[in-house]
């Protein structure tokens, strides 16, 4: 597996590739692998001729007092893992290399995908993520890519700017993969004290009383959405940032589900925010 630290050495590779004919993956990510991550890579692998990760901690997705200086960094043994499933090539930037001094352009989805979720609690979040995977789409020339739908927001507004911004990329949407207890695999997660882990449960938890209560024909939002809230309070020390349920992909308010939805949820355990979400009706998009 070859590094890259260089945005023109990680361009040369690509450009390389190119001349080869190759489709080229992509799967951008912020380190701290897990399993969920390594199912990113392994779709890409079988989609793909060259598969190209990143690991970069961007620093314009986090907002004052969220936790980018104490964002897991562990290279050495994403790496390892990397290997494991066959990436080709890792990028590995700086972030004086992403945003050198004097760097001013930024990407900015505007409309109400933006504003509802994740980015009505961390606005200058989706900016960030637009900025940097632009950029990441055209140094590595990616002709797929692909993200989780843990961060199915995330998915939805990256499709919206690669349309609007006619980017030749196909974005990919991989399911979530969760631990055997169900916990959803995510890089906070090593935040969480075994404590706090068990109590993380309450999360997909709680969803699935309410995929359970939609399989038996339960459709009104209000009444699924209490469905969540109720059994998370079921756990003292679960505080709910949001629980909503839209239309997907256009993360549209509803009042009945009656198409493809996403049912999502932003709690705290300790100090720690986590998200997942179920997609009811159709399924994923």
């Amino acid at each position: 597996m070859k590094c890259f630290s260089v945005v023109k050495d990680m361009q040369n590779f690509a450009e390389f590739m190119k001349k080869k004919n190759c489709v080229i993956g992509l799967v951008p990510t912020m380190g701290a692998l897990h399993e969920g991550h390594l199912a990113l890579m392994r779709t890409a692998k079988a989609a793909c001729d060259i598969v190209i990760a990143s690991v970069f901690v961007n620093p314009t997705q986090f907002g004052p007092n969220e936790d980018y200086d104490a964002y897991p960094r562990r290279f050495e043994e994403d790496c390892k893992k990397l290997e494991s499933v066959g990436v080709d090539a890792v990028f590995h930037p700086e972030p004086a290399e992403m945003y050198p001094n004097g760097y001013c352009t930024y990407v900015q989805v505007e409309g109400d995908i933006t504003h509802c979720l994740c980015g009505a609690q961390r606005p200058v979040h989706f900016r960030g993520v637009a900025t940097v995977v632009t950029k990441l789409i055209h140094i590595t020339l990616a002709d797929e890519a692909f993200f989780g739908q843990k961060d199915a927001q995330q998915v939805v507004i990256i499709r919206r700017f690669v349309q609007d911004l006619n980017i030749p990329v196909h974005i990919n949407m991989v399911p979530i993969v969760r631990e055997k207890s169900g916990l959803a695999r995510s890089s906070r997660n090593a935040y969480l004290s075994p404590s706090e882990k068990k109590t993380a449960l309450i999360l997909s938890q709680s969803l699935k009383k309410a995929q359970l209560a939609y399989a038996l024909g339960e459709r009104d939002v209000e009444i699924l959405k209490k469905t969540v809230i109720d059994s998370l309070h079921t756990e003292k020390m679960a505080v709910i940032d949001y629980v909503e349920l839209f239309s997907f992909p256009a993360l549209a308010p509803i009042h009945t589900v009656r198409e493809t939805s996403l049912l999502a949820i932003a709690v705290k355990i300790g100090e720690t925010r986590l998200i997942d979400n179920v997609i009811l009706g159709e399924g994923i998009k």
